[in-house]
């Protein structure tokens, strides 16, 4: 199995080194890299890409890792006893699988996917360790071994909210997504926008890593808000011209809204436009 990217999906050299030395080791890939850099996007197109169903867990502060295993429904249970109703006497009626139950029991490999993992408590991670190093976990309400029937492609994902525990990486392969170059954002625009107007991704490449580089920016635009202010560009039919004749008064682009998220920032290039008209 190797992946080299998708039609959808632009993979740098480095990136798709770091899928494919992962699968070899059959090691879980652990990507981080800002948002909005496609860490999410990679493991559906890695699904695509290798014939593989996608098996997605979304951690929240509240996920804990034994919801990936199994619950155990207990007030279903005491419910269920109190109506009288025969299921009660098997308990395996009231085991609720987890994702990775789902991903040891598929038939064929699967891509499962845990994604923004730093969100969970700290102990998240250490407490998934040997089942991703074993792939198989015990259920002591049925006293049954799950063992995965084909080792999934584990993918990771962090945004660097909170530091993981080192005995966790070091069972990572671990690639960090750098932000694209120029010609790199070229390439994924015209992936998104084919047969695009070039002066107008050209000026909007221009204005986007200009914003990109002010100093002091509290939240920096991304490549998908730059996708959504190309988008949004082409509905409202506006010109690149539009994008060299924005106001110089605000040192905003038009329909900034979409790349600058919030009133600090805006201020911001607001001020240095000022600063600038000053010493002209």
């Amino acid at each position: 199995m190797k992946f080299t990217g998708t039609d959808n999906y632009v993979a740098t050299d480095d990136l798709q080194m770091a899928v494919n030395a992962a699968i070899s080791l059959q090691r879980p890939l652990l990507i981080k890299g800002e948002p909005g850099t496609g860490k999410t996007l990679l493991a559906e197109e890695m699904a695509q890409a290798l014939g593989m169903r996608l098996i997605p867990w979304h951690i929240k502060s509240t996920t804990k890792a034994q919801q990936g295993l199994y619950e155990y429904d207990a007030v279903s249970r005491l419910r269920d006893s109190q109506l009288g109703d025969e299921r009660v006497h098997d308990i395996s009626n009231y085991i609720v699988k987890g994702k990775l139950w789902e991903a040891f029991e598929a038939d064929e490999p699967v891509v499962l996917l845990i994604d923004e993992i730093d969100k969970a408590d700290i102990e998240f991670p250490n407490d998934l360790l040997l089942e991703l190093d074993r792939m198989e976990f015990f259920v002591y309400e049925t006293q049954q071994t799950v063992r995965a029937k084909h080792r999934p492609v584990v993918v990771i994902t962090s945004n660097n909210e909170k530091e993981l525990p080192d005995a966790f990486l070091r069972r990572c392969f671990f690639h960090y997504i750098r932000f694209p170059d120029h010609d790199t954002m070229q390439h994924i625009v015209d992936v998104h926008f084919p047969g695009i107007q070039q002066q107008l991704v050209r000026d909007s490449l221009e204005v986007f890593f200009d914003v990109r580089k002010v100093p002091g920016l509290k939240k920096k635009p991304s490549t998908s808000e730059l996708i959504d202010w190309l988008k949004l560009l082409m509905a409202d039919e506006l010109s690149a011209q539009s994008l060299q004749d924005k106001d110089q008064s605000s040192a905003l682009p038009p329909l900034y809204g979409a790349l600058v998220k919030n009133e600090q920032d805006v201020h911001l290039l607001q001020k240095l436009a000022f600063m600038v008209r000053r010493r002209n």
